[in-house]
């Protein structure tokens, strides 16, 4: 039975990573209808930047976190502004493309910088394990944890009662109109990249020390939180989190069965049989939908 437990713990951690790389995802689609398949490079970026700030330049812990989702939200923003805001007006199916090459592009340049080895950051509070009952839960799955709830708090409050929060519905309903009445779209746009961009370097900062980050990372984490989202409900903030958790749920339990890594291989299997049986999601909310 602790046995059993701990695969839950694991995968309520790894579900909680899944569900911010989700929630990227939906930031982005809600306003803009991109779907960005670059999303997972960002959590990889963000690990990076915020290790070469600590270990490399010798920056206090918080400086380098802030700076590193500071870099990828500046890297999301000029991805945009140079590739994809040309290609909007052309088809999906080009944005798609673009994005897959560009997390190649930033994959490649990570191994060019920083090796094809595995780094890792300090855990926020320290290595201590807390035991409840033979079962062994990390001070840093907690932060993982804690941090996807606030994260999915911040979207809901920023959608739901705040002035940009409805213009980035607006924008997503009908671009045109929410132009006419006054908002500015482009502006939105850019806003939502770099929201969805800081949301994968926090998760990508929170789970290196977990887990280490290689420049392959990106493309891992990609796929699960793709999947997270279609799982849950595409576009919806709540579906993303619950698409994750039962995700990583999954993965980690099915490895009381089969070896670690089938992981990616139950990642698709899972992708099929929603888009088979419940292509809606779990929660089946539209993504024009403005509740998080």
């Amino acid at each position: 039975m602790v046995k059993w437990i701990q695969l839950l713990v694991t995968g309520v951690t790894m579900g909680s990573i899944y569900s911010l790389i989700a929630l990227g995802y939906v930031t982005i689609y809600r306003t803009s209808r991109i779907v960005n398949m670059a999303q997972g490079a960002f959590v990889m970026l963000g690990a990076f930047f915020t290790y070469s700030f600590l270990s490399e330049l010798n920056l206090p812990y918080w400086l380098s976190a802030i700076l590193g989702i500071v870099g990828v939200a500046i890297v999301a923003v000029v991805m945009y502004l140079l590739v994809l805001r040309p290609l909007v007006k052309i088809s999906l199916v080009s944005i798609i493309l673009a994005t897959m090459a560009l997390s190649i592009l930033f994959e490649n340049l990570a191994l060019v910088r920083w090796g094809g080895y595995g780094h890792t950051v300090p855990a926020f509070t320290g290595d201590q394990v807390i035991n409840v009952g033979g079962v062994n839960v990390f001070r840093q799955s907690l932060w993982v944890i804690g941090l996807m709830i606030l994260v999915l708090i911040g979207l809901y409050a920023l959608t739901n009662f705040t002035r940009i929060g409805k213009q980035m519905t607006a924008t997503s309903n009908d671009p045109a109109a929410a132009s006419l009445s006054g908002v500015n779209t482009g502006r939105v746009i850019i806003l939502a990249f770099g929201i969805s961009a800081a949301i994968g370097a926090l998760g990508g900062i929170a789970v290196t020390p977990i887990s280490q980050t290689s420049y392959l990372s990106g493309g891992i984490y990609a796929l699960s939180g793709f999947v997270a989202a279609i799982l849950g409900g595409w576009g919806s903030s709540s579906g993303a989190v619950v698409g994750g958790l039962a995700l990583g749920i999954i993965q980690s339990l099915v490895t009381g069965f089969l070896p670690a890594g089938y992981q990616d291989a139950i990642a698709y299997a899972v992708l099929i049989l929603v888009l088979y049986f419940r292509p809606s999601g779990l929660l089946g909310v539209r993504s024009s939908e403005g509740e998080a």
